[in-house]
């Protein structure tokens, strides 16, 4: 297993997220609607809105799943916010960086994974809208569109709740 690495902007971004003012609160039907809608549209068990702090994978959102974090170290999602690219694992047992991961080896036996970053305006990638699977999958480019607008909805929503007062 390959821990999860570390952005070159990892204050930058953690002090982002922080402004957010949204880690640790309550859910939010706007976050889990579109978890929901995105579980439903890609029929995967597990849709989550996720933001990566410094130790921990925070669910904002987590439909199809019972927790509500993850260790940062072994979460997919701290390797999906190095880039930009939506983080696709086809099969995460093939992949020598998830193949012993526990939530691979383990309960819940996570084989497919796809993360889009969650980018704010400043350039910071604070977390990931993503969906996990039991079973290996590939996403086309039509899913991986419809996956980027719904990761769009979720940055606006963030966005707007540092607007409020």
């Amino acid at each position: 297993m390959i821990t999860a690495p570390t952005p070159a902007n990892e204050d930058d971004r953690l002090s982002a997220l922080r402004q957010l003012l949204i880690l640790d609160t309550p859910p939010e039907e706007r976050f889990d609607r579109i978890a929901a809608f995105a579980a439903d549209e890609f029929d995967v068990p597990i849709a989550v809105v996720s933001l990566v702090d410094s130790e921990r994978t925070w669910f904002k959102s987590h439909c199809g799943l019972d927790v509500c974090e993850a260790p940062r170290d072994i979460s997919f999602c701290g390797h999906a916010i190095m880039s930009d690219e939506p983080f696709i694992i086809p099969d995460a047992t093939l992949d020598a960086r998830f193949a012993d991961n526990p939530h691979v080896a383990l309960e819940p036996h996570v084989r497919f994974y796809a993360g889009a970053c969650l980018k704010l305006p400043g350039g910071q990638n604070v977390g990931t809208l993503c969906l996990f699977d039991f079973k290996p999958r590939e996403m086309d480019r039509v899913a991986l569109a419809i996956l980027g607008t719904l990761r769009d909805l979720v940055v606006e929503q963030l966005l707007l709740k540092t607007a409020q007062p």
